[in-house]
């Protein structure tokens, strides 16, 4: 007979503290990880080693650690925000496509407009691509019966075929600079961002963030069925639009920054509500934790075991997160 689980183990404030310790042991190490291995007495001297401690540090490690803390965040924390919305616990931005779509966005402007393509549009194409996918998905998951999973993901299959083959076109016309670029968007990169891209993005992050937060409780009347919820006082025609604006907004910015990641948004949630429960009001942040986790802690296995060289992140969490997501499904009740 299987011991029942502490209640203090299955607490949000455990799993919150877990969470920042696991999180504070791999940024730290993902800052002294490399091929230059750092020196952290050297960052407070005076020199050339000196300087170049600093500039490793600020010009590299850091921008890369804060890529993948703000997009594994947002990527898991709206996935959660999906599942929530959909009923559906296969509900993902990279599944459904609205990373793909945001990709999408963002290499048409590359492509198309490389004039205007700067670190501050490049979100907002993004943006728009993915908002696009989200009312698509919205039109189709929503009219199907909560808990129709098939449905989803066909919509899902679909709209990720017609975004790769626009991507496909894209790479056949682009020029050979764009086309390098293109490459970053299929697999997802976390070495790419710079300090500037990542001070563009922020403000859209954490506005993304922040709003996906104050919808939990809506999502939590949400699950009693839409007219419940409405005579509890959330409207769930705007709660809807609202989520989709906020996770187009957060996922859009994310691969705009660090190309396309897919299943954060799909094995963090599932494995958060199985820790702390489903209620929204913690698994939303405890989401977001854990995904920033994830992606650090992958970031650094795909830094490791091939050094010098780099395995894509977005080529290690859909190995990591493809057989998880075969699991799922053979574990669903027929």
């Amino acid at each position: 007979m299987r011991r029942p689980v502490p209640a203090l183990l299955r607490s949000p404030r455990f799993a919150a503290c877990a969470l920042l310790a696991g999180l504070l042991v791999g940024s730290l190490t993902s800052l002294a990880a490399g091929p230059a291995a750092l020196n952290w007495a050297l960052l407070w001297g005076a020199g050339a080693d000196a300087d170049l401690a600093r500039l490793v540090l600020l010009e590299l490690r850091l921008p890369r650690l804060m890529a993948a803390l703000c997009a594994g965040s947002l990527l898991a924390a709206s996935g959660a925000a999906l599942q929530a919305l959909f009923q559906n616990p296969l509900a993902e931005p990279g599944l459904v496509g609205v990373s793909a779509g945001a990709a999408l966005g963002a290499a048409g402007l590359l492509v198309l407009c490389p004039a205007v393509a700067t670190a501050a549009a490049l979100p907002v194409a993004a943006f728009f691509g993915a908002l696009a996918t989200a009312a698509l998905i919205a039109s189709i998951g929503l009219r199907s019966a909560a808990g129709d999973h098939g449905t989803l993901l066909l919509a899902g299959i679909a709209i990720n075929a017609v975004a790769g083959a626009g991507i496909a076109l894209l790479t056949y016309i682009a020029s050979d600079s764009a086309l390098r670029q293109l490459s970053f968007w299929l697999f997802g990169d976390l070495s790419r961002p710079t300090a500037g891209q990542l001070a563009s993005g922020l403000p859209w992050m954490v506005l993304a963030a922040v709003c996906l937060w104050r919808l939990a409780r809506g999502l939590n009347l949400l699950q009693l069925g839409p007219a419940n919820a409405l005579a509890l006082g959330v409207r769930p025609q705007r709660l809807r639009n609202t989520v989709l604006i906020a996770v187009a907004l957060g996922v859009g910015t994310a691969v705009a920054l660090v190309g396309t990641i897919a299943f954060v948004g799909l094995v963090v949630p599932h494995l958060m509500r199985t820790w702390v429960g489903p209620d929204q009001r913690p698994l939303l942040p405890l989401s977001a934790l854990a995904g920033a986790n994830l992606l650090i802690w992958a970031d650094l296995v795909a830094r490791s075991v091939i050094a010098p060289a780099e395995i894509p992140a977005g080529v290690l969490t859909a190995l990591l997160g493809g057989p998880f997501f075969l699991l799922m499904v053979w574990q669903r009740p027929s």
